[in-house]
């Protein structure tokens, strides 16, 4: 089973790279922004997708400013993102089981089973 370190790790390449699929001409600010990490967190992150061939770098074609790049998805990193979607999916619908049981059982415990149950959401339709 992979670390909670390995997890938050996976987790943030899967966010960029479906940023950068979703708006290739992205900075690594506004990735990072995006994503929540530090710039040099994101700069690390991208560079480490093109090392290792999911992401390759191109210039913008139509950009006044020549110097800017473009993220690509190569047809590895597709791969990989669709592996990573699938172990996120797999990781949260654990999580959401796990707290599923443990809201089942505190509304045992509270007393709360059977009796209709309001959730804040419900308060703001009121």
């Amino acid at each position: 089973m992979a670390s909670r370190r390995e997890e938050h790790q996976e987790e943030i390449r899967l966010r960029v790279m479906r940023l950068i699929s979703q708006n290739p001409e992205m900075s690594t600010r506004q990735v990072a922004d995006e994503v929540g990490i530090s710039n040099g967190s994101a700069y690390y992150v991208l560079t480490a997708l093109v090392e290792k061939g999911f992401v390759k770098l191109g210039n913008f074609k139509k950009s006044p400013r020549k110097g800017q790049y473009a993220y690509l998805l190569t047809p590895k990193g597709i791969r990989e993102k669709s592996l990573l979607t699938h172990s996120f999916i797999e990781r949260k619908r654990q999580e959401f089981e796990v707290l599923q049981a443990e809201i089942e059982a505190l509304e045992e415990e509270a007393g709360l089973v059977g009796e209709a149950r309001h959730c804040p959401s419900d308060a703001s339709s009121e």
